[in-house]
C-alpha cells in the first residue's frame, strides 16, 4: 500500500489488517483481544500471515478470543467453544467446548456438534460431479482501467456460477463494482441509464440480459424502522391482507393504516419505532422501548383489526415458520416466505430490527 492511499479505496481484507498491525505495534502484554472474523475478505495466503500475527499477539502473553467460521483460523486454534446447535431461536447454548487436538482425537463426536462434524471430516460438502457446459453467450470486456487494474481483457460466461478470486487488494471489488456493475447499471437502471461506457475501451454482451442486482456487504438498514418483512416487501402483501378483512372495511381503513411510517396508525409518541432515542453527550445514542405502546409501534385502535386471530403486532412478532403456517392460503405471500426459508432464516422475526440482524443474516434477506 502506499502511505497517502484513501481509507475508502481499501478492500475488506486491507482494512481489518491495517487495524490489526495499529494493535501490533502497541506490543500490549495480558490483553484480551476480541476479533470478530477478521478472516473476512482475505486470500487463503494471507490467512497464514493473520494467523501467524494472532499467534504472535497469543505469543507475547494475550489472549485472544476469536469469532470464526474459517477452518484454518480453527485448526490454529488451541481451544474451541461450539454455540448452536441451530440459529436464532434454536441456539444459544454451548455445544461443546474443550481443547481442539483433544476434540479431534477423540473416538466419537459424543456432543453431535454439527462443527466438529466437518472438522473431523465426518461431515463434507461434495464437490459436483457435473459442471455445466453449454454455452448462452459471454459478457466480453476489453482494456480495463481504474486503480490497480491496468488494461484488463476478460470473457464472463453467462447461465454460469463464476468465481473471481485473487489475494485480497488484487483489484476483485474494483472489476465488480466500477467495471462490470457501473456498466450493467447504464444499460438496465433507469436512474443511472446512459450510452456511455465506464472504465473500459470495450463492453458487450448485456443484450443476453434483462436486469442485474448487486448484493453487497452494506446492511439492510440502519434503523429500527428497517426489517426482514419491509426489506423484501412482504409487509406490503400483508397490511392488504389487514385491510380486506370486515372490521378494516367496517372502520374505513386503507392498508396504509397499518404502516408503522406513516400517521394514522401507528404510535406518535414514538412514531412506530416501538422505541424511542434517548440521546447520550457522550455515549452512542440509546434504544429505550416505548412506554405509550410498550413496543407494539401501533396505537390501541390499529391493533384491535385482527387477521386470523393475530394482530398487526402479533404478525411482526412471528418467525418465518408461524407466518408460514398463518398466512399459508395465501400465495403471494407464502412465496415470500418460502424464499426465506430456503435460504435458511426460518427462524427469524418478520419485525426484527435490521440492526440487529447478523452480518451473514442480512446478505440472507437480501438473496431472498
Amino acid at each position: 500500500l502506499t502511505l497517502d492511499r484513501k481509507a475508502n479505496t481499501l478492500s475488506g481484507g486491507e482494512a481489518q489488517r491495517i487495524r490489526l498491525a495499529s494493535q501490533l505495534g502497541s506490543g500490549l502484554v495480558g490483553a484480551l483481544y476480541v476479533l470478530d472474523e477478521p478472516t473476512i475478505g482475505l486470500h487463503q495466503r494471507d490467512n497464514d500471515k493473520l494467523i501467524e500475527t494472532l499467534k504472535h499477539l497469543r505469543d507475547l502473553g494475550n489472549t485472544v478470543l476469536v469469532v470464526e467460521h474459517d477452518e484454518d483460523t480453527i485448526y490454529a486454534a488451541d481451544y474451541i467453544v461450539d454455540i448452536g446447535p441451530g440459529a436464532g431461536v434454536h441456539g444459544g447454548n454451548v455445544v461443546v467446548s474443550g481443547w481442539l487436538d483433544e476434540l479431534l482425537t477423540a473416538k466419537t463426536n459424543a456432543s453431535g456438534s454439527r462443527t466438529l462434524a466437518y472438522l473431523r471430516e465426518e461431515a463434507a460438502i461434495e464437490i459436483p460431479e457435473k459442471r455445466r457446459t453449454a454455452d448462452r453467450g459471454k459478457l466480453k470486456i476489453r482494456g480495463g482501467n481504474k486503480f490497480n487494474i491496468k488494461n484488463l481483457n476478460v470473457d464472463l460466461p453467462l447461465s454460469k456460477l463464476v468465481c473471481v478470486t485473487g489475494v485480497s487488494g488484487s483489484g476483485k471489488s474494483t472489476f465488480l463494482y466500477e467495471i462490470l456493475h457501473r456498466n450493467l447499471q447504464a444499460r438496465f437502471d433507469k436512474r443511472y441509464r446512459s450510452a456511455k461506457i465506464y472504465n473500459v475501451k470495450e463492453f458487450s454482451g448485456s443484450e443476453y440480459l434483462g436486469r442485474s442486482i448487486l448484493i453487497d456487504q452494506s446492511p439492510i438498514g440502519r434503523t429500527p424502522r428497517s426489517n426482514p418483512a419491509t426489506y423484501i416487501k412482504l409487509f406490503d402483501q400483508i397490511r392488504e391482507m389487514f385491510a380486506l378483512t370486515n372490521e378494516a372495511k367496517a372502520r374505513g381503513y386503507s392498508a396504509s393504516r397499518f404502516s408503522f411510517n406513516r400517521p394514522g396508525g401507528r404510535c406518535e409518541a414514538c412514531e412506530g419505532n416501538g422505541s424511542t432515542k434517548l440521546e447520550m453527550d457522550f455515549l452512542a445514542d440509546v434504544w429505550l422501548t416505548c412506554p405509550v405502546c410498550e413496543g407494539k409501534r401501533y396505537n390501541h385502535e390499529t391493533l384491535q383489526v385482527k387477521f386470523k386471530g393475530k394482530s398487526i403486532h402479533d404478525v411482526l412478532d412471528m418467525d418465518v415458520c408461524s407466518a408460514l403456517e398463518h398466512f399459508g392460503s395465501v400465495p403471494k405471500i407464502r412465496g415470500m416466505l418460502e424464499t426465506l426459508v430456503a435460504v435458511g432464516l426460518d427462524y427469524i422475526h418478520l419485525g426484527q430490527p435490521a440492526p440487529t440482524l447478523s452480518g451473514g443474516e442480512a446478505q440472507r434477506v437480501k438473496l431472498a
